[in-house]
């Protein structure tokens, strides 16, 4: 399974970029799908899920500006970020949850860089 994510880009402060990422592969099951992001010096943290149901989960930073969607049939998820800060500016990551028979198992993208100037 792999993840191909695309869609980053410089954008100034205020203007809205959409990600997307689609795994493709023997797929099985996917179970939650997300967006990660890092910036320089730090850590990886969770930007936006989804489970498989709809259910999403948001960082309190990103409320109201980003919205995760998904398509299941295309195994395709999307990030649409709007308002955005020049302290967005990051490696977005996807990730997924997958159930392939009896194995579950998380994997990633390669990532795709957001660049917000202020």
């Amino acid at each position: 399974v792999q993840l191909q994510a695309s869609g980053g880009g410089f954008v100034q402060a205020g203007g809205s970029l959409r990600l997307s990422c689609t795994a493709s592969g023997t797929i099985f099951i996917i179970n939650t799908m997300g967006w990660y992001r890092q910036a320089p010096g730090k850590q990886r943290e969770l930007v936006a899920a989804i489970a498989s149901g709809g259910r999403t989960n948001y960082a309190d930073s990103v409320k109201g500006r980003f919205t995760i969607s998904r398509d299941n049939a295309k195994n395709t998820v999307y990030l649409q970020m709007n308002s955005l800060k020049p302290e967005d500016t990051a490696v977005y990551y996807c990730n997924a949850d997958i159930t392939d028979g009896l194995v579950r198992f998380d994997t990633w993208g390669q990532g795709t860089l957001v660049t917000v100037s202020s």
